[in-house]
């Protein structure tokens, strides 16, 4: 059966004027109007397709992707208000995605950009989205391990850093003593679990933990130190947004690394940057 606010695999069954009729299971037969039509698409191909309700609320389908689907979070951008209703966000479809009055924290205007949760309204059957993001969190206990890589979507800032939603699932916070720059919200970016608290709670990086972290940077200077002929201008006084853009890691990350590197006497680190150990001192 079709999964309405979800890409799915659909067969065409048949070809008309509005377009192709695929196989939607339980739901019947759907329409997938003619401008979504693939080039060279036939009766009987097997056809990627999104399922949603139109504007007369008919299940219909698109070959458009659409920015966000059921059961996921998203940062759109409000597109037009109706003071009865709510406001309407762009999500990437002809038709605007439904966010109801009942479902805003804060009322919004048009042009405003929010994190939503998108999902399918239990009496209306209809795709809508909630700000109330608290409410679709995952409250099943985390199960990531420390390291693990984690897509993130940025929610808003906190005294000790910025909140995130990880994977769609759970909320993690990273810490601002980790980050070499603000980040925005609404921005997607790939991290990593620090640690997962008794209480539950989340701690992220945007480096790997430990040791899984320190190894392979490591590896990442001694090649950087090689390829520039044995010395660097980086070092403890180095600003975090240099380190940043020369490593891609935090400055605590590279001074965890170089300082690996020291005891291995791989390494000199001195008041103007780090060299291999190898290269002799600047006269």
């Amino acid at each position: 059966m079709a999964q309405i606010g979800k890409r799915n695999q659909l067969t065409v069954l048949k070809e008309a004027p509005p377009g192709f009729y695929l196989d939607a299971g339980e739901h019947g037969e759907l329409l997938l109007p003619g401008q979504y039509i693939p080039e060279g698409a036939k009766v009987g191909d097997t056809l990627d397709v999104f399922v949603y309700r139109d504007s007369e609320d008919r299940l219909v389908a698109t070959t458009e992707i659409p920015h966000v689907m059921v059961g996921e979070f998203a940062y759109l951008r409000v597109v037009s208000v109706n003071p009865k209703v709510g406001v309407f966000l762009d999500w990437g479809l002809a038709k605007d995605l439904l966010l109801p009055i009942r479902e805003q924290k804060d009322r919004l205007a048009y042009g405003d950009w929010v994190v939503v949760y998108v999902y399918i309204d239990a009496k209306t059957d209809r795709i809508v989205a909630s700000t109330r993001i608290n409410r679709h969190l995952n409250l099943v206990p985390p199960t990531y391990t420390e390291g693990q890589p984690v897509n993130l979507l940025i929610t808003g800032p906190t005294p000790l850093g910025y909140n995130a939603i990880i994977e769609n699932a759970h909320r993690g916070l990273l810490y601002n003593n980790d980050l070499s720059a603000p980040l925005a919200i609404g921005e997607r970016i790939d991290g990593f679990v620090r640690e997962v608290r008794e209480d539950g709670k989340i701690d992220l990086s945007l480096d790997r933990a430990g040791y899984q972290r320190v190894a392979p940077l490591t590896g990442e200077i001694l090649e950087a130190l090689k390829a520039a002929g044995g010395r660097l201008p980086f070092h403890d006084d180095s600003s975090p947004e240099e380190i940043r853009a020369a490593f891609g890691m935090s400055k605590k990350a590279f001074k965890q690394a170089i300082g690996a590197l020291f005891k291995q006497r791989a390494i000199v680190i001195t008041a103007h940057g780090i060299r291999l150990a190898n290269t002799p001192p600047q006269s």
